[in-house]
């Protein structure tokens, strides 16, 4: 491990954490769109993260390890490996003077619970802030390894 990979590791949560609160913030921003492009109601997204730079499994983190110790840089921490949207079935609201209402009254509203969406957005501000703190540390303890060889 180099001097300096911990500062990319949390560099790479604080590029995914800062993804996951634009999808969130996206998702709560569209909660009452009964139209989007495909002409149904907006779809929530979720973010999908993955480890960086090895394969998955056992046999990936072995040869990460057996990489870094012939002198070969393997890139480590997370990135998003994906944007996906949400499975859940639509909510049906009973809003018959609603112009998006179908015959019976109801109207599809989009898959978004704010409840959801907020709990998320907070452990998502509480994970960056967990990766600020890393990269403050290591940065003070970088500091002081220059200063004791000063």
């Amino acid at each position: 491990m180099g001097l300096f990979d911990a500062i990319g590791i949390a560099g790479s949560g604080l590029t995914a954490e800062r993804v996951r609160m634009d999808v969130t913030a996206e998702n709560l921003a569209n909660a009452d769109t009964t139209k989007g492009p495909g002409g149904g109601p907006y779809r929530r997204q979720d973010v999908v993260l993955a480890q960086a730079g090895s394969s998955e499994g056992f046999s990936g983190a072995l040869n990460g390890a057996l990489a870094q110790t012939e002198g070969t840089q393997t890139s480590s921490g997370v990135r998003v490996a994906e944007i996906v949207s949400d499975s859940t079935p639509d909510q049906l609201v009973y809003d018959p003077g609603n112009p998006e209402a179908n015959a019976k009254g109801y109207v599809s509203m989009p898959n978004v619970s704010t409840v959801t969406e907020m709990t998320d957005l907070i452990s998502e501000q509480q994970s960056y802030q967990s990766d600020v703190t890393a990269m403050q540390t290591a940065k003070s303890m970088f500091t002081s390894t220059l200063t004791l060889l000063k």
